[in-house]
């Protein structure tokens, strides 16, 4: 059988195990890419989430020795969910990012890329793969771009003919020696719409992102969210998807494809309050499934308590007066102070009053202070 033919022979088995779309590209250094990996690095744009070694992650080889191809595959992910709850006075909610809807994708597609792997080395049991999802070594969107999946867009989302920017990427290098398929110009043309709406400023420009100023980035960070984008995050839980939302290649896709990607409304835009009020154990059991629960419930909590005092929810006051008291996490104590200083009744002042007596963490107490001092 020809290499070829193969490719063919594997293009078909993708389809019929649910690979949306699959590419093929040489394992060429990413020279472009390392360029802009360094400049990144120097500009101080990385988030720290990713692999610290640039060659690793633009020299396939060093990742898979005798490596002659990667395989780029592509799922496509829900747009819109059916009736959405509702987020009222009295009982706001939340949302977490559309790739956070349902299943941890990394979980499926890591499944899809095994199923890939047994049908190659079924065939050539000399063949060696290594694959990743997400986390790995090598950029998603490099290989995806080459691999003929699609384009890099103004907003450093993968955009994709048929299903706009909405997909999840994997890849798979392996020593078998399959034709590369040809890249997608680039097609955002004059269009900056991304750039223009993005809430913080992190598209510095077409294509370049300050992941330190990036909404889908701060919703992950531990530590207390710096007060200039607190009124930016809105009732955003996990991630963010303004500049996807805005795009025009994005308009009227809405793809359900995949039953492990279907949202559960009350998961992916859940109540705040009760949010606040879970253990440990209850956040794993009824987050855990998800992708944008890898970083554990205080993430997720401090913005919870952020999107409070982003709506000014005054029935939330007690609520978040007892968090100001008594949660050994001052991250939760200081964001539950700034939140009460935004409702800004006399009972939120109240508690912010009595926690200056009380609190001993140096942070959580210049948040205590900063609203004291605005009374």
């Amino acid at each position: 059988m020809t290499n070829a033919r193969f490719k063919e022979e594997l293009i078909a088995y993708a389809r019929s195990v649910g690979i949306d779309k699959i590419g093929f590209a040489s394992t060429d250094p990413f020279l472009t890419l390392k360029d802009r990996l360094k400049r990144q690095q120097e500009l101080g744009y990385h988030s720290g989430f990713e692999e610290p070694d640039i060659k690793k992650r633009t020299e396939p080889d060093l990742l898979l020795p005798e490596a002659k191809t990667i395989i780029s595959i592509a799922l496509a992910y829900p747009s819109r969910m059916k009736n959405p709850p509702k987020s009222t006075k009295g009982n706001r909610r939340g949302v977490f990012c559309r790739a956070s809807w349902g299943e941890d994708y990394h979980n499926v597609l890591r499944e899809r890329l095994r199923r890939l792997e047994e049908f190659i080395t079924e065939r050539f049991p000399e063949a060696r793969c290594a694959s990743m999802v997400d986390t790995g070594e090598l950029s998603d969107r490099a290989v995806a771009e080459r691999a003929g999946i699609g384009w890099t867009g103004k907003n450093c989302a993968v955009i994709t003919p048929e299903f706009g920017s909405y997909v999840y990427l994997g890849e798979m290098i392996t020593t078998i020696d399959l034709p590369s398929d040809t890249p997608i110009t680039e097609q955002c043309g004059t269009c900056n719409k991304c750039v223009d709406a993005c809430p913080t400023g992190a598209l510095i420009q077409g294509g370049q992102l300050d992941s330190n100023k990036c909404i889908a980035f701060l919703t992950q960070t531990k530590g207390f969210l710096p007060e200039r984008y607190r009124k930016k995050l809105g009732n955003r839980l996990y991630g963010c998807d303004t500049c996807q939302q805005v795009c025009p290649e994005n308009k009227g896709i809405d793809e359900h494809r995949h039953e492990e990607f279907e949202p559960d409304p009350e998961k992916v835009k859940p109540e705040l309050t009760s949010l606040l009020l879970l253990s440990n154990r209850e956040f794993r059991e009824r987050f855990g499934s998800m992708a944008g629960s890898w970083r554990g419930k205080k993430p997720i909590q401090r913005n919870a308590i952020i999107a409070l005092g982003h709506f000014k929810e005054d029935s939330a006051t007690d609520l978040l007066g007892n968090l100001l008291e008594s949660d050994p996490r001052p991250v939760i104590r200081g964001t539950a102070a700034w939140a009460l200083g935004e409702i800004g009744s006399e009972k939120a002042l109240f508690y912010v009053k009595q926690a200056k007596d009380i609190e001993t963490d140096e942070e959580a107490r210049e948040e205590i202070d900063k609203v004291v001092k605005t009374m």
